[in-house]
């Protein structure tokens, strides 16, 4: 399947791509990976080491003619999100992933791609491998646990670099040059429970949310798209008066948009009807919102023999959908400043109930250190007054934007001289390492470009075949334009 994938022009930029996806690199589980980056250093005699938190540097001298030039450090992290869609059978602490191309775009078989932030790390890889593409003197930053708390990058030391500009190759598309991003915080909000025997005389019906887009929590949010977390519980809130809640589970990481979510509830036989009845009008209600979004929502009550245990109690349960559908989901702020940017956002990324205990996981981000602040007590305050313990933690800071910066002049002039038109120099609203990086490295200049990727952090992901050529271009063009020392 992922031969296909190794004809692809550039070839040498592909096979990269493909032989860095046959490694199973999730986040936190990133030490095949890590070995892999490291004997590909290696065999090729460069110098490669391993920091102390797992970051693989790698150096390649400046070619020939080009050694006057500012040492750049080329970045990009080796970490994947790991979605699957609920029918594919996939193990990615064991499994590559499976490619294929589909008319312009590469996708994967049933998973998310690794395109994110794979492309980087295949771009430095066909650079340090080759003998023929001049380039000033690199050191490679490949960083780990990007997509799950940017760990790497915050464990990383000052001293450990001597590169004057940081090139990031995570930005998602090949048109935009990057040069600021939302910092962001994790909100978890717990509470416990008091579990009460199941009602005699019942009905069990396993509730189900299911074929939302999900995607990117910061960059895909200002699209409005399905919250399958605040989808179900609006559900819930329908029937609240007509259920016993067993259990929960919905979403699956921090950082995505969540598509699905699954509801274990116990019907009094006198209230089915009234049950169904509520479920089909309210699901009918929220397709019809979402239909122009979310084709593919599918909102169903099946019923099942299987009886729980125990549900929750009426106080727990009403305290968790009351938090729920009071708390902030989405655009909390657009900036003022940059026009289509959105300021602050919050997603309400994954919820669990079960055996006594509910956990509420969000991730907050913002460019601004007032706003964020603002958005985590507007959210403390909801889930304390239902009764929850609330943390706010792993805290990353933003990006801020240099309008002067010497490396955004060299890319927006090659830009348009080889594409004829003016890049979109831009902030984004996701979390990229270079604010991160920046606090230990305050004098590097710091820029971020990539390809086009659709659908990050989804199954949907894609990588656009023309638009990596595009991108192919624009960095051999960067590299022999890098300024002097």
């Amino acid at each position: 399947m992922n031969e296909a994938i190794r004809n692809l022009e550039p070839k040498t930029l592909w096979n990269k791509f493909a032989d860095l996806n046959a490694v199973p690199r999730p986040s936190k589980k990133e030490e095949r990976v890590i070995a892999f980056m490291k004997a590909f250093g290696n065999n090729l005699g460069l110098e490669t080491m391993e920091d102390s938190v797992g970051n693989v540097i790698i150096r390649k001298p400046a070619t020939t003619g080009l050694e006057d030039r500012m040492t750049i450090v080329m970045q990009s992290h080796l970490d994947m999100v790991h979605q699957k869609n609920s029918d594919t059978i996939f193990d990615f602490d064991t499994q590559g992933i499976e490619m294929y191309v589909d008319g312009g775009w590469v996708r994967a078989n049933g998973t998310t791609l690794g395109a994110d932030n794979g492309l980087g790390v295949a771009t430095i890889m066909a650079i340090l491998e080759s003998d023929s593409i001049a380039h000033p003197a690199i050191e490679a930053l490949f960083t780990i646990d990007e997509e799950t708390g940017m760990t790497g990058a915050m464990g990383l030391k000052g001293g450990l670099l001597t590169g004057d500009i940081l090139l990031n190759l995570d930005t998602e598309e090949d048109d935009e040059i990057g040069v600021g991003c939302a910092g962001g915080v994790d909100v978890t909000a717990n509470r416990s429970y008091t579990e009460i025997d199941v009602p005699a005389n019942v009905e069990v019906y396993n509730v189900s949310v299911k074929g939302l887009q999900g995607g990117h929590s910061g960059m895909d949010i200002i699209k409005g798209l399905g919250n399958a977390n605040k989808i179900m519980n609006r559900l819930l809130y329908a029937v609240k008066d007509l259920i016993h809640l067993s259990e929960l589970k919905g979403g699956s990481l921090r950082n995505a948009i969540p598509r699905e979510s699954s509801a274990t509830v116990v019907v009094p036989n006198d209230e089915v009807a009234a049950f169904l009845s509520e479920v089909k009008k309210t699901t009918e209600a929220i397709t019809s919102e979402y239909k122009s979004l979310e084709s593919n929502l599918s909102i169903t009550a099946q019923k099942t023999d299987t009886i729980p245990e125990k549900v929750m109690d009426a106080s727990g349960q009403k305290a968790l959908i009351n938090a729920i559908y009071a708390a902030h989901n989405g655009v909390y702020r657009m900036s003022p400043a940059i026009e289509d940017l959105v300021e602050t956002s919050n997603n309400i990324a994954k919820i669990t109930v079960q055996n006594s205990e509910i956990k509420v996981e969000c991730l907050s981000r913002s460019s601004v250190k007032s706003s964020i602040d603002d958005l985590v007590q507007t959210l403390a305050a909801v889930f304390e007054m239902a009764g929850f313990e609330v943390a706010a933690t792993g805290e990353y800071p933003g990006w801020t934007p240099n309008m002067d910066s010497d490396i955004l002049k060299v890319l927006d002039t090659l830009y348009e001289k080889i594409n004829g038109k003016k890049a979109h120099v831009a902030a984004c609203h996701a979390g990229l390492e270079c604010g991160i990086l920046g606090q230990n490295y305050p004098n590097m200049d710091m820029i971020s470009f990539g390809p086009t990727i659709k659908g990050a952090h989804s199954p949907d992901e894609r990588a656009s075949i023309s638009s990596v050529q595009k991108y192919w271009k624009f960095v051999l063009a960067i590299l022999e334009d890098i300024p002097g020392k």
